[in-house]
């Protein structure tokens, strides 16, 4: 099979898997996002997931619910490609996609040991996390991971505009 193909697991193999990490001891850990024009910002971001934990899933938000979040215009990228592009990367050990706006249904069936998020999610000043109580309600944690400064989605796009005008 193909190696790629693998880090697309269905809702049940992935739930069957991570009981498995969990009878070996493994820690895993989970982030996600829409991941919408991949940048060095959500590399790191992935690469520092990784590193807390043995396994690093990642929730893909599906097209859905990136318009939802963030309006008509977006995805940029269709949520195989953006799939496609977190599978081929070698911190990321599973990919898997979900309509709602948050991650919370995912992370209640799962139960990873780590939950990740940006820094603007850090307390005391940041973003809610939405699904806080389900992650702490079953004994997992938060962890926040740190901007790269200068770079984000909305930032490359106005680049893009800049060049296209300027073209």
């Amino acid at each position: 099979m193909n190696a790629l193909l693998s880090k697309f697991p269905d809702r049940d193999s992935l739930v069957k898997w991570r009981e498995r990490l969990r009878a070996e001891g493994k820690c895993v850990v989970w982030t996600n996002g829409c991941f919408d024009l991949l940048h060095p910002g959500h590399v790191q971001s992935l690469q520092d997931a990784r590193n807390l934990g043995d396994v690093l899933i990642v929730g893909l938000n599906s097209d859905a619910s990136v318009q939802a979040n963030k309006g008509l215009l977006r995805p940029i990228l269709s949520q195989t490609d953006r799939a496609t592009m977190l599978a081929a990367l070698m911190c990321v050990d599973a990919v898997t996609i979900f309509d709602e706006p948050t991650p919370a249904s995912m992370l209640a069936i799962l139960r990873p040991d780590i939950h990740c998020k940006g820094a603007e999610y850090a307390p005391p000043h940041g973003r809610p996390v939405p699904e806080r109580a389900i992650v702490e309600g079953y004994g997992g944690r938060i962890a926040y991971l740190p901007l790269v400064p200068g770079i984000s989605t909305t930032e490359l796009m106005q680049r893009i505009e800049r060049a296209n005008r300027a073209a």
